[in-house]
């Protein structure tokens, strides 16, 4: 009846908003640094059964196909795209990328997971204490922690995360920290906070600590940053069917609405 077609498609009109959301966030961030572009899944509901398949009739023979009445869809769950993003030069030396897989380790408040969350957000800046943290409102330190001795100039960062800078009075560059990228064995599971920030999951696993170059891990380029991932042109392709699909539902909404009507009337005959 007319009345399965409303239920279905305001399911459509749901999920499809939900999508309109997502679209609009990836096209939102296209210019943050690190940022992994997002899409919907969706899943069809319910199916009503009103003829089984391979059901035997009077004659022997074998109904070849079923009748199933579908109850709509939703949205299963957002997916995260982790390809890498462009590499964006800025010559600024505590910009760094991961180029490849893993991600940096920063401290977030005790009430934040487990006081630990992951990015690939690589624009950090010092503190006033000389802590390397992330150029952010939250200013979160990098861990494990490197501290930018006073006075220090040239910091360099090796391939491998050495972490290096001149000090007055020395010849010799010194070694003031490593720094550790992180993996999973499945990224697209991590929670997603904000701020560029990502916390683990029972789907994600625990995060791999580990140097640079080491068991697949990326490699750090210094005075650069990862753009964003999202690809413009394909989201506002999205955002176009996305569109066209919404108008659709809306128009089995009416043709239900319609139907309903006439039924309504035959009662007056």
């Amino acid at each position: 009846m007319a009345i399965i077609a409303l239920h279905s498609a305001s399911t459509g009109l749901s999920a499809l908003s939900t999508s309109l959301d997502i679209v609009a966030n990836n096209l939102a961030n296209a210019n943050t640094d690190g940022f992994k572009a997002s899409r919907a899944n969706f899943q069809d509901l319910l199916y009503i059964e009103r003829a089984q398949p391979g059901v035997e009739n009077a004659n022997g023979d074998r109904r070849p196909t079923g009748l199933y009445v579908g109850l709509g869809v939703r949205v299963s769950g957002t997916q995260v795209d982790f390809s890498q993003g462009a590499p964006n030069p800025t010559d600024r030396p505590l910009d760094i990328m991961i180029d490849g897989e893993g991600f940096f380790q920063v401290e977030v408040g005790n009430d934040i997971g487990e006081g630990l969350a992951y990015t690939r957000a690589g624009n950090f800046a010092v503190n006033e204490n000389g802590q390397i943290v992330l150029a952010t409102s939250e200013g979160r330190p990098l861990i494990p922690n490197i501290d930018i001795p006073a006075g220090a100039t040239n910091i360099t960062i090796t391939a491998d995360g050495r972490v290096s800078v001149e000090l007055p009075g020395q010849d010799v560059p010194e070694e003031i920290g490593v720094i550790e990228l992180a993996t999973f064995i499945n990224p697209a599971g991590l929670k997603q906070i904000g701020e560029n920030l990502y916390l683990p999951s029972a789907a994600s696993g625990t995060a791999e600590l580990g140097l640079p170059n080491e068991n697949g891990r990326g490699s750090i380029l210094q005075g650069m940053l990862e753009s964003s991932n999202v690809d413009p042109v394909k989201e506002l392709v999205n955002l176009i069917r996305t569109q066209r699909a919404f108008e659709m539902n809306s128009q089995s909404i009416q043709a239900a609405d319609e139907a309903l009507q006439t039924i309504g009337r035959l009662r007056r005959f």
